[in-house]
């Protein structure tokens, strides 16, 4: 299915949409952190360019449209307003209407082969899980239709970052190759930091304790596979089930009802194979033993899903290193080395792992990209 929640940004030639900004501020990453700060920016009056290095947005937000229009997603889904303000004050502000997690129905625990799955009371959870109507891709859409299309550049992967008297140059490779620069006043990477210390070049260098703080911080969802199962209608419920399931047999270890707010049935799990193992086997293999641990678990209607869906992270490189094929620790919120000393007034840090609360979460990622952009106007209205 094709990707959605993603605007139709035109392409401009560089003359015209660098030389309207003097100079901007630079956002580096066209996911959710990127996209609410270039909303923030936006908002407060203040020129920006956003690079993305995907020919989409959403970043590690990937919502596909498999059967009648209606988004599964293959990224994050859920999100907790009750204890996530900022999350649930971003989704209320763009009008999106949201709902919750599916959980009535018992529970299924599947430990020793060869014997049937355990059934348990299932338990409601508090709070609850809520997702987005459409998708998480629906808060893609929504940010970046408030956005100026001239603003946005995809297929834009940034090499190096070099401080510039009083800015920041970047050089960037374009969607058709081409090697070009932007200087700006400042850089905000909205990206993982794993990834920004292994693919982007600093002058002058990042330290060796920054460039290790950044490496050594997981990234949120690059270890991990997700795996959908559509359905003609939710048996399972049907069967006073829950949908969801944990297994220490997988291959998957954890699965949860995915049917979306107008009904059309799904279930979703986390591939529990590590990456390596993963890439050896190949996606095929994986979607077939999925669907018959369905089968083990739900029984023979699940044996024939309308289409099944499939993203593994670890084999992304616009979201992977190679230090994330095994799977490692949640990010630590606030736990994250701040830009060095030389840097620390025009380098800002916008990504979910990059978070004061709420690392490694959606809402971690509006955190971090708010207080980004705040902490850069308030260094601008401070300077001399």
């Amino acid at each position: 299915g094709a990707a959605a929640g993603g605007a139709n940004i035109p392409r401009f030639p560089p003359a015209i949409w660098i030389a309207r900004m003097n100079p901007p501020v630079l956002v580096v990453g066209g996911g959710l952190a990127g996209l609410v700060a270039a909303h923030r920016l936006h908002q407060a009056g203040i020129d920006f360019v956003l690079l993305e290095a995907r020919t989409r947005l959403g970043g590690r937000i990937l919502t596909v449209e498999a059967v009648s229009g209606e988004g599964f997603d293959l990224g994050p889904s859920w999100f907790w307003p009750d204890i996530q303000p900022a999350m649930g004050a971003l989704v209320r502000r763009l009008g999106l209407p949201a709902f919750e997690q599916h959980s009535d129905g018992d529970m299924l625990f599947e430990r020793v082969r060869g014997e049937p799955p355990r059934r348990l009371q299932g338990m409601r959870q508090e709070p609850p899980s809520m997702r987005i109507a459409g998708g998480s891709g629906a808060l893609v859409t929504a940010l970046a239709a408030g956005l100026p299309a001239s603003c946005i550049r995809l297929g834009a992967r940034v090499t190096d970052v070099t401080l510039s008297g009083s800015g920041v140059a970047a050089g960037f490779v374009d969607a058709d190759g081409g090697v070009q620069r932007l200087v700006a006043s400042d850089v905000l990477f909205a990206l993982p930091p794993r990834l920004l210390a292994v693919t982007v070049e600093f002058s002058p260098p990042l330290d060796a304790a920054t460039a290790r703080s950044w490496r050594d911080t997981p990234t949120w969802m690059a270890p991990h596979a997700k795996f959908l199962a559509l359905y003609e209608r939710p048996f399972w419920r049907e069967a006073g089930l829950s949908g969801t399931a944990q297994s220490s047999l997988g291959p998957l270890v954890e699965i949860h009802d995915a049917s979306t707010a107008s009904g059309q049935a799904a279930l979703f799990g986390f591939v529990g194979v590590p990456a390596p193992q993963r890439a050896q086997y190949g996606e095929a293999a994986i979607v077939e033993a999925a669907v018959r641990q369905l089968v083990r678990l739900f029984g023979p209607e699940a044996c024939a899903p309308r289409a099944t869906l499939f993203k593994d992270w670890a084999a992304d490189p616009l979201t992977a290193t190679a230090d994330d094929a095994q799977a490692g620790e949640h990010p630590v919120s606030g736990g994250l080395a701040a830009a060095p000393a030389e840097w620390r007034q025009r380098l800002w840090l916008a990504g979910s792992e990059a978070a004061r609360r709420d690392a490694g979460y959606l809402a971690g990622a509006v955190e971090a990209a708010e207080y980004a952009v705040a902490a850069l106007i308030e260094r601008r209205v401070s300077a001399p």
